[in-house]
């Protein structure tokens, strides 16, 4: 690992010291300090076996090195290590961004009703320079398929839900179905981060201002409504159940979805009724999603008390406010 850190040219005095941060259970990502207090961040896959696909540290890393010229907010490559004398699994080595992570509601609840707010609004601008980049400028153009994004959505999600659905939903069916039949016109391809949302980035200490978007694994092209709408459907307001364990949005000084959406829609011109579609098929894949992380809680008896689990009533709930919004939207 030195002999990769000194290949790299970063300038370092060892000895290096490696400690997990975040709270994401797919790639792992480590602080790196070497004996001067500099600091950077290694990405990896998670620990097991993989499917060959899946935790492609590799295309994280090429997407977020194309990202260098752009307004994007993201940080910097280093180094990418695929040599097995290296390591047996592929490392990232990218910049350490100094900023506030709010990824745990203890960090939000610490937070002024004006912080809060100032972090809210810099997501729909942060999104915005991540659809505006230029895919031929970037070389990113060949990045995934360039077929309408919700037709592949809907056949991924839906295909998911008959594997992991652990009893029959009618009421999820005929959304579905709802769905494939309502899917608006796609008029462009753009960069879609695929996992947007207020713990997958860093803000500034001042300003809140987003200074580096995280997660890139997801990332993929197709339409960046998608993303907007994944973003409102993981946004819950006051009174409103959520799953999960990060309900952070229904506090104080957090703007509502209305006001997020008009924030996003008056930077980017898009149209404000495929928008609802986005947020309704957001919904639907949270519940696909949620049922089947209670399935997998439900076949490990270790699992089945941990905190955040979503229960068969909150996933049924759930798709009833989907249902709500979709027939708000004429869905």
């Amino acid at each position: 690992m030195t002999r990769w850190f000194g290949s790299l040219g970063v300038g370092f005095t060892g000895p290096l010291r490696f400690d997990r941060i975040g709270l994401g259970q797919s790639n792992l990502t480590f602080l790196v300090r070497d004996a001067e207090d500099r600091r950077w961040v290694l990405r990896r896959p998670p620990l097991g076996h993989l499917l060959a696909s899946a935790h492609d540290v590799a295309r994280e890393a090429r997407i977020m090195a194309a990202l260098a010229e752009t307004e994007v907010p993201a940080p910097r490559i280093f180094g990418l290590a695929q040599d097995p004398s290296i390591s047996e699994v592929p490392l990232v080595l990218m910049e350490f961004l100094d900023g506030q992570v709010v990824d745990t509601m203890p960090i939000v609840e610490s937070l002024a009703p004006q912080r809060r707010r100032d972090i809210a609004v810099a997501l729909p601008r942060a999104l915005a320079e991540i659809h505006a980049v230029d895919l031929e400028a970037t070389g990113l153009t060949d990045l995934a398929s360039h077929k309408p994004y919700a037709q592949r959505q809907l056949k991924r999600w839906a295909g998911q839900w008959e594997v992991t659905k652990t009893r029959e939903l009618p009421e999820l069916d005929d959304l579905t179905r709802r769905l494939a039949a309502a899917v608006p016109e796609q008029r462009e391809v753009a960069l879609v981060h695929g996992d947007f949302h207020l713990r997958n980035v860093i803000v500034s200490h001042e300003t809140g201002e987003v200074v580096g978007t995280l997660d890139w694994e997801l990332s993929t092209l197709g339409d960046p409504l998608a993303d907007m709408g994944s973003m409102l459907a993981y946004w819950p307001e006051p009174g409103e159940d959520a799953i999960g364990d990060f309900p952070a949005s229904t506090l104080a000084g957090f703007p509502t979805r209305a006001e997020l959406a008009e924030l996003y829609l008056d930077e980017t011109g898009r149209d404000a009724e495929a928008l609802k579609f986005w947020h309704v098929l957001g919904l639907w894949k949270i519940a696909v999603i949620a049922e089947g992380v209670m399935r997998r809680a439900m076949e490990n008896p270790q699992n089945r008390a941990a905190a955040g689990t979503p229960t068969a009533e909150q996933i049924e709930a759930l798709v009833r406010k989907a249902r709500g919004v979709a027939a708000d939207a004429g869905i």
